[in-house]
């Protein structure tokens, strides 16, 4: 994810005057508080488990995950934490130029899911995707909508929402790489090189990535109905 945000950074760049710079530029912009955010949260969830495999010696400084986790458990801050990063995803990003970064988004990440559909090995994975994409879009919609009219509280709802927003489209790279071996693969079994290197298939990810796509949508059936119960806790309850 933070690659593929510098390469459009280096297009952005390299060809300011392109016809495509106004759709990089808006892609770049949704992508950033994404990038920030998603990868400094589950990065520092990669790191808890870490611990945990190496047992009682997972707290000593035997093994560097310790230090892992203690520099890492800065990143969900120093950059905006996160829940800066959420507001910034749903009050500027998702609603600039009346939703134009959201659509070239979701129009990427479908475009991805549409190609990769018609791949025996990555069909299913494409499904699944692609359910992914509507839900994040239905729910998206709702609390912008929310937002704009000055509806309920929508924090909480918007950094559950930038975890949604960075699952399809981290399934959506995974995916189009896949489908990019998967293509390589069958080039060399009609070139008679089906034991060549690229028999070396890049599905694992795409299968992890896409699966995790599939989380229950019990999470955006909260967010559409704008649920507000742990702020509407009273102090009396603690």
């Amino acid at each position: 994810m933070g690659l593929y945000c510098a390469r459009l950074v280096d297009e952005l760049e390299a060809a300011p005057g392109s016809p495509q710079a106004g759709e990089t530029q808006l892609l770049l912009e949704i992508l950033t508080p994404i990038a920030k955010a998603w990868p400094s949260e589950w990065c520092l969830e990669a790191n808890k488990l870490a611990i945990q495999v190496l047992g009682g010696y997972g707290y000593t400084r035997d093994y560097p995950v310790e230090r892992y986790y203690r520099d890492n458990r800065l990143n969900p801050i120093h950059e905006g934490t996160n829940g800066i990063q959420a507001l910034d995803l749903l009050g500027r990003k998702v609603t600039m130029q009346n939703g134009a970064a959201l659509r070239v988004l979701l129009g990427k990440i479908g475009a991805t899911a549409k190609a990769a559909a018609h791949d025996t090995e990555l069909g299913e994975y494409a499904e699944a995707l692609g359910k992914a994409v509507e839900l994040v879009a239905t729910t998206t919609q709702v609390l912008a909508g929310a937002a704009l009219k000055g509806q309920g509280r929508p924090v909480p709802g918007q950094c559950r929402l930038l975890s949604r927003h960075a699952r399809p489209y981290r399934a959506g790279l995974d995916l189009a790489a896949a489908g990019a071996g998967s293509a390589c693969r069958r080039q060399s079994r009609q070139w008679g090189r089906a034991g060549s290197s690229t028999r070396a298939s890049s599905t694992p990810a795409a299968t992890s990535s896409a699966t995790s796509c599939r989380v229950p949508s019990v999470c955006a059936e909260l967010l559409q109905r704008l649920d507000d119960t742990t702020l509407s806790v009273p102090h009396s309850a603690f």
